[in-house]
């Protein structure tokens, strides 16, 4: 790992707010594209997904999400139920960030992508008893979206817009839809 990123991982832990804020941007763009240091890191991001701080949690998250593309090993396929214990944290905003963040699982091959979409999709199906349940559901059909953004695969179309059709209320299926226009 070069000097820059690894100063990003130590900034992380400054207790000024804005320098952790910075490292914690420079490192989710870094991790857009394949990098080659992610398993000097993906042990301690692992941890961190139990971690007391919901800070932690989110962003360890929402960084092993990212970094699946740079797994040739296929960890992922092993670690997943952990990341995906992250998207139903006790804090919701943590919840939030990691549910948002998980559909990048899903570029790193055919395997992780139909993890991914299987997990997303029995969740949509299932988190009716869960507060904010309709956020929960729109957060699912984005990162839906945005797996078919990055593959035009016509069954995760097909599959979201059937979703779609099971909600009930009529505003919460039309702002869904929203996502699919176009």
């Amino acid at each position: 790992m070069d000097r820059v990123t690894k100063s990003y991982f130590e900034n992380l832990e400054s207790n000024d707010k804005n320098v952790q804020y910075e490292a914690y941007k420079n490192i989710l763009a870094a991790t857009e594209e394949k990098v080659a240091w992610s398993y000097e890191v993906w042990d301690e991001l692992k941890e961190g997904l139990t971690h007391p701080d919901h800070h932690k949690r989110s962003r360890s998250a929402q960084f092993l999400s990212n970094l699946a593309i740079s797994d040739p090993e296929k960890r992922m396929l092993k670690d997943f139920p952990s990341l995906w214990e992250v998207t139903k944290d006790q804090k919701f905003v943590t919840a939030r960030h990691s549910i948002q963040s998980v559909w990048r699982v899903g570029l790193a091959g055919y395997e992780q992508k139909e993890l991914v979409f299987t997990h997303l999709v029995d969740r949509f199906k299932n988190c009716v008893e869960e507060k904010n349940y309709t956020l929960i559901r729109y957060d699912i059909l984005q990162g839906l979206r945005n797996l078919y953004d990055e593959g035009k695969d016509e069954d995760i179309k097909q599959n979201a817009l059937a979703l779609i059709e099971t909600e009930e209320e009529s505003k919460y299926q039309k702002k869904y839809l929203s996502l699919w226009r176009n």
